[in-house]
């Protein structure tokens, strides 16, 4: 009977939920996150973002892929409610404006730590 066994070591956090060792690795890993997102509807202010981060990364010299996320569901997870936005590495680093192509590389400089 597994009524007396004992019982796998469990560590609540602060907002109630159980990880064992194993969860936490596997979150630890999961949230490594080495991409560049545009958030937004798809507008001219978003386009005009995503060419900004486009031509930074490549004077950067950085192979990143940008993702465009549209769906409002996603960007409401990240936090922002103004668009267009931008996230890298899984950090908003700004939202509610157009980014010049300097402003754009001087922030990926400083989330990736390249300064």
């Amino acid at each position: 009977m597994g009524l007396f066994s004992k019982k796998k070591e469990e560590k609540n956090c602060c907002c109630k939920n159980s990880y064992t060792h194993d969860t936490i690795v596997r979150d630890k890993h999961e949230k490594i996150d080495d991409s560049v997102k545009v958030l937004g509807s798809g507008c001219a202010k978003c386009q005009a973002l995503e060419l900004s981060v486009r031509k930074a990364l490549e004077e950067l010299g950085i192979d990143s892929t940008i993702d465009h996320v549209t769906d409002f569901s996603q960007i409401a997870a990240y936090g922002v409610m103004t668009t267009p936005a931008l996230v890298v590495d899984g950090k908003v680093v700004s939202y509610g404006k157009v980014l010049k192509k300097d402003e754009v590389k001087l922030l990926i400089q400083k989330v990736r730590k390249l300064v």
